[in-house]
């Protein structure tokens, strides 16, 4: 991306803004519509624009989804809590995916886009052994 000119970054900001409906999530009716006007008007640098398009609307999927990870089962009502919770904080449409993930122990991790909420036993551990 580093080889992509300003106008080009700035072009792939304006495309993936034209692809989120009212409430900033990805629609995906929109994101057909960048793509068929990108295949008729194409830009300088078509494939660093699509790369750089790809990649934002990346982010902005990720943003709209919570990775739950556990040690043990987990109810689709917890899921459905972890859900409502986060789409409060961050005041748009989240929904919840569950991970198996064995080396936690017990506890949950949640990661939403780049953030990560953990109340594992092994984070605890780790931070215990961390600070002696």
């Amino acid at each position: 991306m580093a080889s992509l000119s300003k106008s080009d970054l700035q072009l792939s900001q304006q495309l993936t803004a034209l692809s989120l409906d009212a409430e900033g999530a990805v629609d995906p009716a929109k994101v057909v519509g960048v793509l068929q006007y990108l295949e008729k008007h194409p830009p300088v640098s078509p494939l660093g624009v699509l790369k750089a398009y790809h990649r934002r609307i990346s982010i902005e999927l990720a943003k709209a989804n919570a990775i739950v990870e556990h040690a043990g089962s987990i109810s689709d009502t917890i899921l459905g809590s972890i859900a409502g919770a986060f789409s409060q904080k961050y005041r748009r449409s989240i929904t919840a995916t569950a991970r198996q993930n064995d080396d936690l122990i017990a506890g949950l991790r949640v990661r939403i886009a780049d953030d990560v909420y953990e109340s594992t036993v092994s984070g605890q551990l780790d931070t215990l052994a961390n600070s002696l």
